[in-house]
């Protein structure tokens, strides 16, 4: 008899597929998990896959008494208390890396066409004003990459990736986390605020937590000035979006290139009507490779919990 796996959050079918192959699934569809399989069913539920973001508290943790390991599908555990998961000796497992370079080059993507002004550029050769010669403010030159000043908030796997690629285009690269790297030449700075007063573009790519909490606010976007730009590929929770509206809106910055939102998948009314953003639906580790590594460590994770042995992708608890 195959091993029982709740599936908590919405997934497509086809990203399950693998899971299917060894395991017996149970699938909530992203409801409630009370509401499509019966209290004596999830009483004897051991092991959970879930998507980080996915709220996964002391609560919901109750429906599930025998539950063992809590598996994300990514590299995210911010949805997951990881302080009521330890004390219950539930394993939480996640896929560290396995989709970093794919979002490292979402990255670059929403930089490049936030800071060239790609959208617009194509709206003004689709509208015909290109070829009758209509001039357009927006179309003004812009700086490239060659010196600009790229500050990444966040260090880890997927920051060191943009900070490479950053590096190919002939940027400068600093970067503020809570642990200073050994990342030659990328300079360290000692405090968010003093790399987005010295930075054009912020690149946020620092895990989602209390302590990142709008940790982007008023002040840091005031700090970056109005010809910076901030890209967000981390999560929503780490831009005050209210703030960022504002700060769009009044030109104290110049853009914005964001794949997450607060709420997501609702993007602010304030954030879609504005020219100078541009959007991506949570899309940057969607690429066949990385669905694949993170598919691995999922494998991996369930199969070591079920034969009893330490998670090889566990997350250190809280």
């Amino acid at each position: 008899m195959a091993d029982k796996v709740l599936i908590y959050s919405r997934f497509p079918k086809t990203m399950m597929a693998r899971f299917a192959e060894r395991f017996e699934l149970l699938d909530t569809g992203g409801k409630p998990a009370r509401e499509v399989f019966p209290a004596d069913e999830l009483g004897g539920i051991r092991a959970i896959l879930t998507a980080g973001g996915t709220p996964l508290g002391a609560e919901a943790m109750d429906l599930f008494p025998k539950l063992g390991a809590i598996v994300c599908y990514g590299t995210g555990y911010d949805g997951v208390d990881l302080k009521v998961a330890a004390t219950r000796n539930i394993a939480v497992g996640h896929s560290p890396g396995a989709n970093a370079a794919s979002v490292a080059d979402i990255a670059m993507t929403l930089m490049l066409a936030t800071t060239r002004r790609i959208l617009i550029a194509d709206q003004y050769v689709r509208s015909g004003d290109w070829a009758a010669s209509k001039q357009s403010p927006m179309m003004r030159p812009r700086a490239g990459m060659s010196g600009r000043r790229i500050g990444i908030y966040g260090m880890g796997e997927i920051g060191r990736k943009i900070a490479a690629r950053c590096a190919a285009f002939e940027a400068d690269v600093g970067y503020y986390s809570r642990t200073r790297r050994d990342v030659p030449p990328y300079q360290y700075f000692q405090s968010l605020e003093a790399l987005a007063d010295w930075c054009s573009v912020l690149m946020i790519a620092v895990r989602a937590g209390a302590e990142t909490q709008h940790a982007v606010n008023a002040d840091i976007l005031k700090r970056l000035g109005e010809d910076g730009y901030v890209v967000n590929i981390s999560r929503g929770s780490v831009i005050d979006e209210k703030a960022l509206v504002a700060a769009l809106t009044d030109k104290i910055i110049a853009g914005a290139g964001l794949d997450v939102f607060e709420k997501e998948p609702h993007a602010p009314d304030g954030l879609t009507a504005l020219p100078n953003v541009v959007f991506a639906p949570h899309l940057g580790g969607h690429t066949l490779e990385s669905h694949a590594a993170m598919q691995n460590c999922v494998l991996a994770n369930l199969s070591a919990f079920f034969e009893g042995k330490p998670l090889p992708y566990g997350v250190k608890s809280a």
